[in-house]
């Protein structure tokens, strides 16, 4: 099998990434040295919900929303703009390199530079969510010609979540830390670590404090916009446009929520928690059609797993499942990050409750030897 970009990540990255930086004024001349191509080119591959502009621009914000190339020569560079303030994750050649921020008005952002000359494939991933605004890729820039985009893997996955899938805290040193946007990292949370397992690409359809049927703290049982609403759109944050989902079709959608729908208030009824759930899967039935939709419930709350199996029961759909995160299948101490977030350690064992599951519905193969 082709080893995905990946698949080496997560033992580098545990280590931290360094602080790349944006292109500063007294450097402008080396800066339009470089050759730009438009974000909508062919040789750069995108990968998550994006509109495009006909000036050649994407506009995202969806966590975990990324895009590769391949260039020949020894610095490449972003043009971007950002509503309010993200950070990127930059991998060279497989491994992480730096962490870059997109802010503000666009620029020009330094990727990489100083590399041995030759061939390099770069992939950069918006590590925050969309509450941390929207970024708009103009072009990529590099000091040789880009080259054919990097190959598909030939897999997708879907994840529809909560904070858990965002990366909340994931870099946090503690769990009595409070979250920061510097903190949040998806790359090392449970949903990229499955993807890097199996070599697929993948899509984060999540948000934090977000229920299926009820968000974090709200006083009604029923919230007005839950990710039953927010699955539908191209943007998080943004009620309109709706997304397209003609543009791609994952292979499986895996959906981890519950958490916040019992968080402090009215905790909802099995009743309304299962209607819920069924207009999200109506929505999922009629973008992709009879994929298989694992349904997980999370660790702390076990009502939420007997109100999914009274929910497999009642749709009879053969393409469903649904499967448990253990209580206590992490600690409160070493496996926490910011705000009682799991870290990278934490993160580990949650996908590694669900990674058998997977294989199972998609008769995908568990590799020997894996780096998470």
């Amino acid at each position: 099998m082709k080893k995905h970009l990946f698949t080496a990540l997560l033992l580098l990255a545990a280590a931290g990434f360094s602080e790349a930086r944006e292109t500063l004024p007294h450097e402008s001349a080396a800066a339009e040295t470089l050759r730009f191509t438009p974000a909508t080119a062919p040789e750069i591959r995108f990968v998550g919900r994006a509109a495009r502009s006909d000036d050649g621009a994407l506009s995202f914000d969806w966590s975990g929303s990324y895009f590769s190339f391949r260039f020949e020569g020894t610095r490449c560079a972003m043009r971007a703009a950002d509503s309010k303030r993200n950070y990127y994750n930059v991998f060279v050649d497989g491994k992480p390199h730096g962490k870059v921020t997109a802010e503000g008005p666009a620029k020009t952002i330094v990727l990489a530079e100083g590399l041995p000359h030759g061939v390099h494939t770069v992939l950069v991933q918006k590590r925050t969510e969309g509450e941390q605004g929207r970024t708009t890729l103009f072009a990529v820039g590099s000091d040789g010609p880009l080259l054919e985009a990097p190959q598909a893997p030939g897999r997708h996955i879907e994840f529809i979540g909560d904070s858990h899938t965002c990366g909340y805290g994931t870099e946090g040193k503690s769990p009595k830390e409070p979250f920061t946007p510097e903190t949040e990292n998806c790359d090392l949370a449970w949903g990229c670590i499955i993807a890097r397992y199996f070599d697929a690409d993948y899509t984060l359809i999540a948000h934090s404090g977000q229920g299926i049927v009820r968000n974090w703290g709200d006083e009604k049982e029923v919230s007005d916009c839950t990710m039953r609403e927010r699955m539908m759109r191209t943007f998080d944050m943004e009620e309109t446009p709706l997304w397209d989902f003609a543009q791609y079709r994952p292979d499986i959608v895996v959906i981890k929520l519950g958490s916040n729908d019992f968080s402090e208030g009215v905790a909802p009824s099995e009743e309304a928690f299962n209607a819920s759930y069924a207009q999200a899967l109506r929505q999922i039935r009629a973008a992709y059609g009879d994929v298989p939709v694992l349904c997980v419930a999370p660790a702390e709350n076990t009502t939420v797993y007997g109100y999914l199996q009274t929910f497999l029961r009642e749709q009879q759909d053969p393409a469903l499942h649904c499967t448990v995160m253990t209580p206590g299948i992490t600690d409160w101490g070493n496996d926490m990050g910011a705000n009682f977030h799991p870290n990278h350690r934490g993160h580990r064992k949650l996908a590694s409750a669900i990674i058998p599951y997977i294989a199972t519905i998609t008769g995908w193969e568990m590799p020997e030897k894996v780096v998470y």
